[in-house]
């Protein structure tokens, strides 16, 4: 199982934000973002948005450090990009969480 996250340098709501991908499975990448603490409402389209102060936290956990172009390669490649405006089909949606 490998994640991929690249650098805090998107601006949003004031804080700056990284991406969490899987190149194998959404499964892969929710089990993951779950077991990091990302909230569901976390994940847009192919990806989880994760905060600058939660990085480390996420390659400690093994989150593989790479590049924003990287990160679109890996998504393109495995078959899992999902550019704005293309809608996701229901095995894409986010899971259910008990808590």
């Amino acid at each position: 199982m490998t994640l991929y996250i690249d650098p805090p340098t998107w601006p949003g709501h004031g804080r700056m934000w990284s991406h969490l991908v899987s190149d194998v499975s959404f499964e892969e990448l929710h089990a993951f973002a779950a077991a990091i603490g990302c909230p569901p409402r976390a994940f847009e389209r192919d990806h989880y948005d994760v905060p600058s102060d939660h990085y480390a936290a996420a390659v400690a956990a093994g989150a593989v450090e790479i590049g924003s172009k990287e990160i679109v390669r890996l998504l393109t490649q495995s078959g899992l990009r999902r550019p704005k405006g293309r809608p996701a089909t229901t095995t894409e949606t986010l899971p259910r969480y008990d808590a």
